[in-house]
């Protein structure tokens, strides 16, 4: 309960950061997947790129809220780190029921590589991460060999994952706030273990770093708990790391923390040192 109350109190500074500190000096491109208004993605080219790495990000919001332009911020601070950075979005619940929004996940991963490719960038580093529902998107897209064979989508260039605070695993001990946004994102008797990370996980070589908060009002720690003994199972490189920081509600771990910098804040520091290192 005292998680719960905390989240909500911690909306209003993430609302004062995005009026005021969310300066946009880089202009991104803007490029369609498909006639859907959030069939999009953002293309930000870093001034003076650190690395031949390309972080490919999918925006969090329960699956019925947010978009790339929303989330403008993240990718600011990743090109101002030096990093090219695709942010991704996707149709959005309840109007569109799951599985479309991974069928967008997959499709725009796709359009971006070859976006990226035809600009003659490099794609063989990509490094896939997510918060919140983009973490569970973005989980299915790089460990579910069935949805990559559905889809055709192929993930052989993705050398790393990251998700912040994903809900991985569909736990009877949810909150329910995430017990609501599963049911609304699913059509009735949709067989939702065709839609849990968990369920879907495959044997893969991409190591993945699952970041959370013991104090997350949203999705439980046991989700991350979960999916690194899913992933250990069947031989998957898993870290989990617990969030440290005294800003560790989920809204401001998984979104919040690319308003502040690496030197206070542990977590931002963690995520990149992992695309620095991997």
């Amino acid at each position: 309960m005292i998680d719960y109350i905390r989240e909500n109190l911690s909306y209003y500074p993430l609302y004062y950061n995005l009026l005021f500190k969310n300066k946009k000096e880089i202009t991104p491109e803007h490029v369609d997947f498909g006639s859907d208004k959030e069939q999009y993605f953002l293309y930000f080219e870093p001034a003076k790129p650190v690395s031949d790495k390309i972080v490919v990000w999918i925006h969090g919001g329960g699956w019925n809220a947010g978009n790339p332009k929303q989330f403008n911020y993240v990718g600011q601070a990743m090109a101002k780190a030096g990093y090219r950075f695709v942010s991704l979005g996707y149709r959005l619940s309840t109007k569109y029921k799951y599985p479309a929004q991974i069928e967008d996940v997959c499709k725009g991963y796709n359009a971006a590589m070859k976006f990226l490719q035809d600009k003659g960038i490099d794609t063989s580093k990509v490094i896939v991460s997510g918060p919140s529902a983009g973490a569970h998107l973005s989980s299915i897209l790089c460990y579910s060999n069935m949805v990559q064979a559905l889809y055709k989508v192929d993930v052989s260039n993705v050398i790393g994952y990251v998700g912040f605070g994903g809900p991985y695993s569909f736990r009877k001990d949810s909150t329910r706030t995430m017990k609501a946004l599963v049911s609304m994102l699913f059509p009735k008797g949709y067989d939702r273990l065709g839609g849990e990370p968990w369920s879907l996980m495959s044997e893969s070589n991409i190591p993945m770093l699952l970041i959370h908060s013991r104090h997350d009002g949203i999705v439980v720690f046991g989700c991350a708990e979960d999916f690194a003994e899913k992933a250990k199972t069947v031989g998957n490189k898993c870290e989990i790391y617990e969030v440290e920081d005294k800003r560790n509600t989920h809204s401001w771990y998984t979104a919040g923390i690319f308003f502040l910098n690496r030197d206070e804040n542990k977590t931002l520091d963690r995520f990149l040192r992992f695309i620095e290192e991997t």
